[in-house]
């Protein structure tokens, strides 16, 4: 697709932005706190209530280590051995007959995270890195020592079994949007935490153990170094130029032959120096939109429409589902000139061949990308996508908080 599309595109996209658009529907939410104190959020229809006997989270050795050597912490979470894996045996936990025990799936309706039918819903990690009521380290006198303060969400975008962002409905990408806001913003709201990261694994390519169409949502109580590098980034161009940076990328994205997709809320392409192939950031246009709790209604449905579109370039680029992370970059407090941005890091650079961060990359940080940026954009430009109905969104309703 040449720049000059786009650019039309982005035109005509304006024109439309003026017109009356519809307003977001309620999307009810009602909580359960499990025995173990876990709680599932179910947003929507409230279908059944957790069984009485679900799996219980006993979390144990969870801590941070630092390296003195990088002045970094890491996190030390031997739980995550236990994680539930598709491969696993299918015959404990189930509803008989249910969707779970007909997929082996425990993200299924009836497995042992959900026993009931959903439409979307969030729970809290049976294996988390983090918890906010986290175990003593072993050695409180050390001070390399330090407890894994933080959270762990499971986000489940649909019921369905299959699907991604490409294939999921125009109401269920709403709906993943509208629960994003909803769970970030009350994490961002706890004063003990200082990063909150939705993201998504998609693909065996990228470690992910359960197919079923899911993100998670992480907090942490100290800012990650790559985030704090990116915000010193922010400050440093902020001093030297009296801009913002983030508007200065934008306008040479929308500029550039690397954009893949363009509205009047959204500016998604290859950037100008990716560290994967056909990685693409989806970046809000708008300053002041920092976090997903930011957005207007229209920029909530674009970002919908926006994912959607990347996506569907990625399965059509070789042909099946493309793996990749996706990532959902929200401003730390203090840094006014982070614009929100969802950024999708694929692993192939061929329909063969995958990108192995290797030994440069992992102990340089210094990353080699085997692909051209603009050729990247170029094949991502050629895929098709099939135009779709816009949904026009979901406005969250807190409900019923409910100990089953």
């Amino acid at each position: 697709m040449p720049i000059e599309s786009v650019a039309s595109r982005h035109a005509r996209a304006l024109t439309r932005a003026s017109m009356i658009a519809p307003e977001p529907r309620g999307l009810p939410r009602t909580t359960f706190v499990q025995p173990d104190k876990r709680r599932i959020h179910v947003y929507g229809d409230v279908r059944g209530e957790p069984a009485a006997d679900a799996p219980r989270s006993e979390p144990t050795a969870l801590h941070l280590r630092r390296d003195e050597l990088s002045a970094s912490w890491i996190a030390i979470s031997p739980a995550r051995n236990e994680r539930p894996h598709r491969s696993a045996p299918t015959d404990t936990g189930f509803v008989p007959g249910s969707p779970a025990e007909r997929y082996g799936c425990p993200l299924c309706p009836g497995g042992p995270e959900l026993a009931f039918s959903y439409e979307a819903a969030v729970f809290e990690n049976r294996f988390p890195s983090f918890a906010l009521a986290p175990p003593n380290v072993p050695d409180p006198s050390d001070a390399r020592f330090a407890r894994s303060l933080g959270t762990c969400e499971v986000v489940m975008f649909t019921e369905r079994h299959e699907g991604n962002f490409a294939t999921l409905t125009p109401e269920e990408t709403g709906r993943v949007v509208a629960v994003w806001r909803d769970r970030t913003a009350e994490l961002w709201a706890d004063q003990r935490l200082a990063y909150v990261l939705p993201f998504e694994n998609r693909g065996e390519e990228i470690g992910a153990t359960l197919s079923h169409p899911h993100g998670q949502i992480y907090a942490f109580d100290h800012l990650p170094p790559w985030i704090e590098r990116r915000v010193a980034a922010l400050a440093d161009g902020r001093a030297r130029t009296g801009a913002c940076v983030s508007c200065a990328v934008i306008a040479d994205e929308l500029a550039s032959s690397r954009i893949v997709h363009a509205d009047p809320h959204w500016a998604a392409g290859v950037p100008f120096a990716p560290r994967w192939p056909f990685e693409v950031h989806v970046r809000a246009v708008r300053h002041g939109a920092r976090r997903l709790a930011d957005l207007t209604a229209a920029e909530s449905r674009a970002l919908a429409g926006a994912l959607h579109g990347v996506v569907e370039r990625y399965n059509g680029l070789f042909g099946f589902e493309l793996p990749y992370m996706m990532v959902v970059q929200e401003a730390p407090r203090g840094a006014d000139d982070w614009h929100l941005a969802v950024e999708l890091y694929p692993p192939h650079r061929s329909e063969r061949l995958t990108k192995i961060r290797a030994s440069v990359e992992t102990s340089t940080l210094l990353f080699i990308n085997d692909t051209l940026p603009e050729e990247s954009a170029a094949r991502l430009q050629a895929v098709p996508v099939i135009p779709r109905e816009e949904h026009p969104g979901f406005v969250v309703v807190a409900g019923a908080d409910t100990g089953r």
